[in-house]
């Protein structure tokens, strides 16, 4: 398997416990929560179901039947009228197995079980209260994608599940390193530059990527993959959030709308660019969601609390579907190939290197030689003013040890140069950077980039430090 070590070492601790275990595992929708747990504790499931997508309470009802059927060797489905009689028939089974063998309860999808009005998890509280916890043999798994739903009703649950679950794993996408291990697995020999196209398009989401075709270039496969009608991908994006979100129409609005500025938005703007007059409960709770959901993420100023703080699209495939499926549904052979020697292509690129760079400040940190040492992140976009002109830094490292890294981020089709022009820049920039905080921390200028830096005197000068995307990898 690659990558979740620390996933895995947490799982298998539970087959090892003296007591009965709750597990709570959320991620992504593609992420790989379900291969994780097949692939750890298939060999000691005693049940495991999946929900079925928009199926209502009976139909739930008949799938946990004829899965007990299978599990106790019934010679034909029982199917129990309500929940509180399934959970009956089914202590009934538990109770047939043997007490020395840890058994784990697999329950996939468990949003689409639970169908409103159902007491489908008022039930499932009891039957841990009641009957699981009191037992040492049994691990209860439950998993989903709509991580907002499991949070609020399984890990925040002020009701019979409150404090009930003992391990809560969240499963992030791979990381770059992981997404190249991933596909070398695959048989796939892509180099170094073209993970990082693959990771700023579909992210380091599996099952995007086990789409991915030996021997087929990288603008062959997203165009078959994300604009051919019939591509595994043409229709992801709705998929995705029907999937995930109850009123999906809202979350997908909010999502176009921070889409359209790849730096984020502050809630006013955000409204704005939505035709909104004001935040409802509605609104709020979409945004949150899509926060707990890893598509959004909340970024506050430098130097402020609260004040000022902007919401980004952080998923790269949802972004890339903004930028260039959804304005191209028409297909046409070789549409990709010429979307990609656009200008809207290079500002994508720039943008979506820079996000790549973001969720992967431990690996920068490590390149950077302080690991160790606690770290805040920020990005910065002064407007000028009639005294001052504007400054723009795409990644600052605010440091415990009385540093600052002005990290300058460059995705370049070869080394990056700095000319005599870009290093008076550098330099103004980190003159306004103090003025404008007023801090009296040292303030290192890093250059961040795809294929390194060329040695000459202005980045001697003005350069304390560079991380190359080889470095970001690992080698």
């Amino acid at each position: 398997m690659i990558g979740r070590k620390k996933e895995i070492a947490r799982i298998k601790t539970l087959l090892t416990s003296p007591r009965s275990e709750f597990l709570a595992l959320t991620g992504r929708r593609r992420v790989g929560k379900t291969f994780l747990i097949d692939t750890l504790l298939k060999d000691h499931y005693c049940f495991s179901m999946t929900g079925i997508q928009n199926g209502n309470t009976q139909t739930q009802l008949v799938n946990f039947g004829v899965k007990l059927a299978e599990y106790a060797g019934y010679a034909a489905p029982q199917v129990s009228e309500n929940w509180q009689l399934a959970f009956l028939a089914f202590k009934n089974y538990l109770k047939t197995l043997d007490q020395n063998k840890k058994w784990v309860i697999f329950i996939d999808e468990l949003p689409w079980v639970a169908t409103a009005k159902s007491g489908f998890v008022q039930l499932l509280a009891h039957f841990w209260n009641d009957y699981l916890s009191k037992e040492s043999h049994f691990i209860l798994v439950v998993c989903g994608s709509a991580t907002s739903w499991i949070s609020k009703k399984i890990l925040n649950d002020p009701g019979g599940l409150h404090n009930r679950v003992t391990e809560n794993i969240h499963l992030y996408p791979f990381t770059i390193a992981e997404t190249r291990d991933f596909l070398r697995s695959m048989g796939l020999q892509p180099s170094n530059q073209e993970v990082a196209k693959i990771y700023m398009t579909l992210g380091g989401v599996p099952f995007y990527l086990e789409n991915l075709r030996k021997g087929e270039s990288f603008p062959a496969a997203i165009e078959r993959i994300c604009f051919s009608p019939n591509g595994i991908l043409h229709n992801e994006y709705n998929n995705l959030f029907n999937a995930l979100f109850t009123n999906a129409e809202l979350h997908q609005e909010i999502a176009a709308a921070l889409a359209s500025q790849s730096a984020g938005m502050t809630h006013t703007e955000l409204l704005k660019q939505m035709n909104r007059s004001q935040a409802t409960g509605s609104y709020q709770r979409a945004i949150e969601e899509l926060m707990v959901s890893d598509f959004v993420v909340e970024l506050s100023p430098f130097g402020k609390k609260k004040r000022g703080t902007v919401y980004q699209l952080v998923d790269e495939f949802c972004i890339f579907y903004h930028r260039f499926i959804k304005p191209n549904r028409k297909y046409s052979p070789g549409i990709w190939q010429q979307l990609a020697e656009s200008q809207s292509y290079k500002v994508w690129a720039g943008y979506a290197f820079e996000m790549l760079c973001q969720k992967h400040i431990e690996a920068i940190k490590q390149t950077l030689g302080i690991a160790a040492v606690y770290t805040q992140i920020y990005s910065i976009q002064v407007p000028a003013t009639a005294e001052a002109a504007g400054f723009q830094i795409d990644l600052l490292i605010d440091r415990k040890d009385d540093s600052i890294n002005l990290c300058e981020v460059k995705f370049y089709s070869g080394p990056f140069t700095i000319t005599k022009e870009y290093y008076q820049e550098l330099l103004i920039k980190k003159q306004r950077f103090v003025e404008y905080t007023g801090t009296k921390k040292q303030v290192f200028v890093t250059l961040i980039s795809n294929h390194g830096l060329v040695a000459n005197a202005y980045a001697r000068e003005v350069v304390d430090a560079e991380v190359s995307l080889e470095e970001m990898m690992g080698g």
